[in-house]
């Protein structure tokens, strides 16, 4: 498998290898994706093995309901949305480091950020209540909720942990042809949630001052958000990611950042290589300890601690949207 690249993305609407540790890539229900119904068709089973089990007896829920005593009649300006998508249906695609990651995002979140646990929805297969389970509706929904009554100097945060597929596009509006998309725990049913849907959820309404972070640790996730501008480190140079068709994928004048496991047409990992026998998201372990570790990191400066950690990194790119 070539090197994977990170990627960070960022629109304005103003202007794997690891050497050691247990991997499995995200991407395995990727190879041969240009034949979708093969993917799909053996893809739902009911089996659940002991290690998942012992996971629901152990899980204990990460959604916090906000009580009447807690800043009474005042609106908080920071909002998270965190999905880890663990697939269940079937070992062979099942992905064992992502309640993982929500739980260390959430923790980062809270005590670097200091965002207040009610005002971070978590969506995971474990949670007791199902409005929180990563289902197609559920996303689409708590997507609406994460932005929903932006105002100048809010943050929002959108974490995506799961399957990351491709598939052609009938738009006309991406230049390598292809949709990026994120899976829901259900999208055998209820189909994927596609590149263009998640800029029109979460990259259009955002309005002057607001600041939204998304980081999507799932195969071909390079321009999930569907940004304009790439910014190329290696070669130092812009390139143009304007769809073909013109359309408008800019903000309403906030700030949307991304950072993403790989490149459109690369496949991310889960390791062991990082925590032991405990499995998480190469990119979110990552991202998370150079936070930790580094006052003031610049992404630029993050780009290079992706670059000397991952083995055989080639390249990074970053993506700006410009008016």
């Amino acid at each position: 498998m070539e090197a994977r690249r990170s990627t960070v993305h960022r629109n304005n609407g103003t202007g794997d290898g690891l050497q050691k540790g247990e991997s499995s890539s995200k991407g395995q229900i990727c190879e041969g994706h240009s034949d979708l119904p093969n993917i799909v068709r053996g893809f739902v089973s009911k089996f659940r093995d002991r290690d998942q089990r012992l996971i629901m007896s152990s899980y204990v829920p990460l959604n916090v309901k906000r009580t009447t005593t807690e800043w009474p009649g005042k609106r908080l300006n920071k909002r998270a949305l965190l999905c880890g998508v663990s697939y269940n249906y079937k070992r062979k695609y099942r992905l064992k480091g992502t309640v993982n990651d929500v739980k260390d995002m959430r923790e980062l979140l809270i005590n670097r950020f200091a965002y207040p646990a009610h005002c971070i929805r978590v969506l995971t297969e474990f949670e007791p209540e199902k409005e929180f389970h990563p289902t197609k509706k559920n996303i689409e929904n708590s997507l609406k909720w994460l932005v929903e009554d932006n105002q100048p100097g809010d943050s929002l945060v959108f974490y995506f942990s799961g399957h990351g597929l491709r598939q052609p596009d009938f738009n006309d509006d991406e230049l390598d042809g292809f949709d990026e998309t994120i899976c829901p725990v259900d999208f055998v049913q209820e189909g994927m949630i596609f590149d263009n849907d998640i800029n029109i959820a979460i990259v259009r309404p955002l309005k002057q001052g607001v600041t939204l972070h998304a980081i999507v640790d799932a195969c071909h996730s390079g321009t999930v958000l569907d940004l304009q501008y790439v910014y190329d480190q290696k070669r130092k140079q812009w390139k143009d990611n304007t769809p073909p068709s013109g359309v408008r994928k800019s903000t309403s004048g906030g700030l949307a950042i991304g950072i993403s496991a790989c490149e459109d047409h690369q496949l991310a990992a889960d390791t062991s290589a990082f925590k032991g026998k405990a499995m998480s998201g190469a990119l979110t372990f990552l991202f998370i300890e150079l936070i930790k570790q580094k006052n003031n990191i610049t992404y630029g400066q993050m780009l290079e601690e992706f670059s000397e950690t991952f083995d055989n990194s080639e390249a990074f790119a970053v993506i700006f949207y410009k008016v």
